[in-house]
Formats: structure tokens, sequence, C-alpha cells
């Protein structure tokens, strides 16, 4: 069963999504909160899987929530999978969320469908990215920063392939769209992507796909 705790600020929305999630028989509702405060001490009280997170609340906003969840702060050993909601599909928040962390993020006015697809996968372990709103919005922030010398030094320590990897998750591809483009096993590639994550000290795929537009070993267009 998926725990989730579903954190915004709209009564209505929260009432929506916990009648979607729990019309599911491996999903359930152990909470809600009403601000970024209230979603930290619920979670760290209730454990939940997946946080579901508004980015523009009171007291606390979903991106200091979702750093003190998951940032070197964090007071638990095994932090929840945090999806974050936007009304937006291109919002700084949302950037700095992935940076910070998140799992992924979904937009509000999104089908029923979608959202429990969304919940599934984070809480499988992997991260959310829709190729044509993650990679847009991480694109449009990183293209007018500069690049990072510190992590672009850190690519020394990847091998070729790696590199190659990790350019195609940058770009959205999944472990069997990565496997058909480079003629190799599936198994393979999720080993790369393993031990990619492990040598960078990265969290996931989203942060993976950060990290290669912050490099430069992607470009933006």
């Amino acid at each position: 069963m998926i725990r989730t705790l579903i954190v915004d600020d709209q009564s209505m929305i929260r009432v929506g999504i916990r009648a979607i999630l729990e019309s599911q028989d491996d999903i359930t509702v152990v909470g809600e909160a009403e601000n970024g405060q209230l979603g930290v001490e619920r979670c760290r009280a209730l454990r939940p899987d997946v946080v579901l997170m508004d980015v523009r609340m009171p007291v606390l906003d979903g991106l200091a929530a979702t750093r003190a969840l998951l940032g070197p702060e964090r007071t638990e050993g095994h932090p929840p999978r945090v999806l974050m909601l936007t009304t937006f599909d291109l919002d700084d928040y949302i950037y700095a969320a992935l940076r910070a962390g998140a799992s992924g993020f979904l937009l509000k006015d999104s089908e029923p469908e979608e959202l429990i697809r969304a919940v599934r996968v984070v809480a499988g372990g992997d991260a959310l990215l829709a190729p044509s709103i993650t990679r847009r919005l991480i694109e449009s922030f990183v293209e007018a920063r500069p690049r990072e010398p510190a992590g672009a030094a850190a690519l020394n320590g990847l091998t070729d392939r790696e590199r190659e990897v990790l350019r195609l998750m940058a770009r959205g591809l999944s472990n069997a769209e990565i496997a058909a483009s480079l003629f190799i096993a599936e198994q393979t590639t999720k080993t790369h992507v393993s031990r990619i994550l492990q040598k960078l000290g990265l969290r996931d795929r989203v942060q993976a796909v950060v990290f290669g537009y912050e490099t430069g070993l992607v470009k933006p267009g």
C-alpha cells in the first residue's frame, strides 16, 4: 500500500486529490496539511511514502518544506518521495525543488489517471520525467545560468559510456529507450544509471537531468 500525504493550502484541491487517490486499491491518504510547516510536521509523524506538495503556500512554501524533508538538515533516515503540484508549468520554485531532491512535478489540472500514475512512479523509486514539460522547465532556467565548474569536473569520473547514458537520461529517455538507442540490454542500462548516480552523488534521475544541463553536457534546445 502506498501511503500518501497531501500538502496544499486549498481545501478543495486536497479533497479532490484524496478522492482520486483513495479510489485505488493500492493507495491510501494518511493525512493532509494546509501549509508547508504542518506538512513537514505531519510527514515526520505519519511517515508517508509519497508527499504531494503544493508550491505556493502560507507559513512555509513547498520549496522550503521540500528542503526540510530532503535536505542535509532532515531528521528522518528514509525521507519520502516528494511530488510537486503546481498551477504553472514554468515556475522557478519548481526548478529549485527539483534541485533539492523532489522526484518530479505535476500540473494541478492533470487528468486523474496522470495523478495516479505519478504517485505510483515516484513511490516505485523512479522520477517523474515528462519530457515535454520537465525538460523545458529545466532548460528555461539553466540556459540563463553559467555552467558549474565543480559539476563539470565531476564528469571526468565517468566513463565514455556513462557520459553517453547520462546525456540520454537528460533528454528524458527511459531505461528501455536508452538501451534501444545504445544497442545494449536494459539491465546494463540500469547498472550504468546506478553507477552514474553513485559517482555524482545524485539522488535520482531528476537530479541527473538537472546536472546534465547545468554542466553543459546537454545543451538546451
